[in-house]
């Protein structure tokens, strides 16, 4: 059974740092195997690609077809019934409309000693989309990760994709295609990471790289960071509700087997201030893993890492998400606006009960790249801001440099670095010839 906890009770503490140290990551021992994979396909480019390819997702490619071809791509796209299309250009438009308004503004101004500062975005040059194959198949990541780089102004949009025994999903051709991604790759796992990273014959380098994979794919991503940039390494997905006794048992439940079913290792864990309502979600759980398609997936995640907790007061509610910092978070309450004001860390907030988090997930417009296992402390979903990068400007005139200049001579003496205090030197004794 999952775990029913009240924050009353004597032991809770222990139980809740139980709950919270909870290992759910499933990371087997991949790191030397997809070491190797990326010092392969460094050493030997389309050949190691090829070969593992073949090996791992069954499929003989030549370096001429491991990139799709705009025809082939087409083909696949038109697959795609017209209500699903139409679903895809609907939640594109909305997410390139959320993400528009995140574009950084450059910024200049001339400051009290007449030095001229600011800054300028650009986008990356490059970027890499990873796209799970075969079972995992979600053209709305497609959207999710290709967009906000589009809107950010990436030139060049490269997405790999494994298309285990020849398979090709049409739904995330057509959210390629929506999207505006330049180049697909049917390739995936590892090599594909290090295909992406270090470019291949065929493959050209990128210089940042988003989406999900399974554990070889995440490893892969940490251990090519710093030769380029990655998103981040997302673990399992996870769904937090705040709910008080005013809401519909079986809607709650609902929300909460939508994360439960992605993933075995997935959390779901509701937080209420009515105890008998939160027994009533669990009983409505319990019905419907009797007929949910994913139930064994969706049963071992609640059975193994869910919990019902019961709080005195939504300030406790309150205190207890900040300390789980959730990737979802969903405020069932009366005013979900003010509850949502006394929590710091959180990936994505959903406010109120005609908020599912499965909106998000497809059609709201927020991104559904979300920090989890506890990230959301420190760190933020995707954005237009994860492809570009600031680059500082700074201006001296005359005045500025003699305003400021001997400041910069003291702290390089200091630091025992006497080129940098020379290269001011210089400048000051033209100055005061």
């Amino acid at each position: 059974m999952p775990q029913f906890l009240n924050s009353q009770d004597a032991g809770f503490e222990a139980a809740f740092k139980a709950l919270l140290g909870a290992k759910r990551e499933d990371s087997p021992d991949v790191d030397a195997v997809v070491a190797d994979i990326i010092a392969d396909v460094r050493a030997r480019g389309d050949t190691a690609v090829l070969e593992l390819t073949e090996r791992f997702d069954r499929v003989a490619l030549t370096s001429k077809s491991l990139r799709m071809t705009a025809e082939e791509v087409a083909a696949a796209a038109a697959e795609v019934s017209a209500d699903v299309r139409s679903a895809l250009e609907l939640a594109a438009e909305r997410i390139r409309a959320y993400h528009g308004r995140q574009i950084p503004e450059n910024a200049s101004w001339v400051d009290d000693s007449g030095a001229t500062l600011g800054w300028r975005w650009t986008p990356v040059s490059a970027a890499g989309l990873y796209v799970p194959g075969g079972v995992a198949t979600y053209p709305s990541s497609v959207l999710m990760n290709a967009i906000p780089a589009k809107v950010a102004g990436v030139a060049r949009l490269a997405m790999v994709v494994p298309t285990p025994d020849g398979l090709v999903n049409p739904a995330v051709m057509a959210a390629a295609q929506i999207a505006g991604v330049d180049e697909i790759y049917r390739i995936g796992g590892a090599q594909a990471v290090a295909a992406l990273a270090y470019g291949t014959e065929t493959v050209e380098p990128v210089d940042k790289i988003t989406g999900p994979g399974n554990a070889f794919v995440a490893a892969a991503k940490r251990r090519v960071f710093g030769k380029v940039g990655i998103d981040m390494i997302a673990g399992p997905s996870e769904i937090l509700v705040i709910a008080d006794g005013e809401n519909d048992a079986d809607w709650i439940a609902l929300d909460m087997m939508s994360q439960a079913e992605h993933d075995p290792s997935a959390q779901a864990l509701l937080i209420t201030t009515d105890e008998a309502f939160g027994r009533a979600v669990v009983g409505a759980i319990e019905a419907r893993l009797h007929t949910l398609e994913r139930r064994e997936i969706a049963g071992a995640s609640w059975e193994e890492f869910g919990a019902v907790i019961v709080v005195r007061d939504l300030d406790e509610a309150a205190a207890l998400s900040d300390r789980i910092a959730p990737e979802h978070l969903e405020l069932c309450v009366a005013d979900p606006d003010g509850l949502s004001e006394k929590i710091t860390h959180a990936g994505a907030i959903f406010l109120g009960q005609w908020t599912p988090e499965a909106i998000g997930d497809y059609v709201g417009g927020p991104n559904h790249v979300l920090p989890t296992a506890r990230s959301a402390r420190f760190s933020s979903g995707l954005s237009v801001l994860d492809f570009m990068k600031r680059t500082t400007l700074a201006k001296m005139s005359a005045e500025s440099l003699r305003a400021i200049g001997p400041s910069a001579e003291v702290l390089a003496v200091s630091e025992s670095l006497e080129a940098h205090g020379l290269s001011v030197t210089a400048r000051l004794a033209k100055l005061n010839r």
